[in-house]
């Protein structure tokens, strides 16, 4: 199977995994599965944008410069009214504008003087009717939309929150996600391992891939290379939402994971795709059980179809509304011959025209971990291709800022 079915045949069986309320303010970085409204117009009424005066128009426009101060309106304060067309009211940002008042004019455009205790602005500079004012509902009318359901809430949306006094939001439940690690090879990480050995990371890495992507929480699982204790760790499993295995997945005579998924009743997707890193990527799903990701062990391979295709699945299971992935142009010809779709680990360099310019780092295959420290993502290059020149542009799937 090629990479665009087998990412069309995952994203078919997407799932939703139920809602829950939680307090706005524990909500950050979740999913909201509701619209939410305005409670009223924004802002609410004619709001004063700067420090200085409120006057009436009409009496500037007859030729009036000079204006004594009746009394001040403060933000907070309940509304006032002028008193008279040739007098002004002080104004604070913030401030709801004065009854009868419908200009303001800052200080800065303003000179003070004051005769027996009483204060008087004349103005410097040119005014134009109904500035610096900002007008009752013009950033949103009540009832209005604010923030759309499947949108993923930040510091931003936390704050209209507030402001429209939403204080319990609904929003995607996260799934139960376990991560199990396969293999005799692998020691734990506090171990100092022997020379045939190597200590965990994948299911580490995995793990904080899915908490900064998405704020999913993973348990770890490890089984070595044994088909009953595979089974029985898998049975134990049943409860999650979701599984990703890493290894036991190809043809070696140690990799039982298929076997055993098959006589549990998985309904197998597709095993192998088209791609490097990253071929014996199998994906499945129980009828009334957890969605399997059987991942390659090699630590680039996993990692790269995590990014490919687990986190797109998981966005759309949460009922994130997705954003098309950005393009990536070469800064360097690359040759790649086997019919296969290359991921391609970069360093994005962002230039003065918008672009991204991608350039490989140094990079010995799928099992060289340390070169994802040296990228920022993978670009995506078709199979159908050799040579890809310097200049042209494909998709990159991005896991660094």
């Amino acid at each position: 199977m090629d990479v665009i079915a087998a990412y069309a045949a995952v994203m078919g069986i997407a799932r939703d995994f139920g809602m829950e309320q939680v307090p706005f303010t524990s909500a950050t970085g979740r999913v909201l599965r509701e619209p939410v409204l305005s409670d009223r117009d924004f802002p609410p009424y004619d709001r004063v944008a700067m420090d200085g005066i409120a006057i009436n128009f009409e009496a500037y426009a007859k030729g009036q410069t000079v204006f004594g101060v009746e009394d001040m309106q403060a933000a907070g304060m309940p509304r006032k009214q002028l008193g008279s067309m040739a007098d002004c009211l002080e104004v604070m940002t913030g401030a709801i504008l004065p009854e009868l008042t419908d200009t303001v004019i800052q200080y800065e455009h303003l000179e003070v003087s004051e005769h027996d205790g009483f204060r008087r602005f004349t103005i410097k500079a040119g005014v134009a009717q109904g500035q610096h004012i900002h007008r009752q509902g013009t950033d949103a009318a009540a009832g209005q939309v604010l923030i759309a359901a499947g949108t993923r809430i930040s510091a931003a949306e936390t704050g209209v929150l507030a402001a429209v006094g939403k204080t319990m939001v609904s929003v995607s439940r996260l799934p139960k996600v376990a991560i199990i690690t396969t293999g005799d090879e692998l020691v734990p990480v506090s171990e100092t391992p022997d020379i045939h050995q190597v200590r965990t990371s994948n299911s580490y890495t995995l793990a904080a891939a899915l908490q900064t992507e998405l704020g999913i929480h993973a348990s770890y699982y490890h089984v070595n290379d044994d088909l009953t204790a595979i089974q029985q760790l898998l049975r134990s499993l049943s409860d999650h939402d979701v599984l990703i295995c890493t290894g036991a997945v190809s043809a070696g005579k140690y990799d039982y994971l298929p076997q055993v998924l098959e006589e549990m009743g998985m309904q197998q997707v597709f095993h192998k795709v088209q791609q490097r890193p990253g071929k014996p990527f199998l994906f499945g799903y129980f009828e009334n059980g957890p969605v399997i990701f059987a991942l390659p062990g090699n630590p680039v391979s996993g990692f790269m179809c995590c990014y490919r295709y687990v986190i797109p699945w998981l966005k759309a299971s949460l009922q994130i509304t997705a954003a098309p992935e950005p393009y990536a142009v070469l800064g360097t010809d690359v040759h790649f011959k086997p019919p296969l779709t290359y991921f391609m680990p970069v360093r994005l360099h962002p230039v003065a025209s918008g672009q991204l310019i991608a350039l490989p780092p140094p990079y010995h295959g799928s099992g060289d971990l340390a070169a994802l420290l040296q990228a920022d993502g993978f670009v995506e290059l078709p199979s159908e291709k050799e040579i890809f020149e310097k200049g042209s542009s494909y998709p990159v799937w991005r896991f660094r800022s």
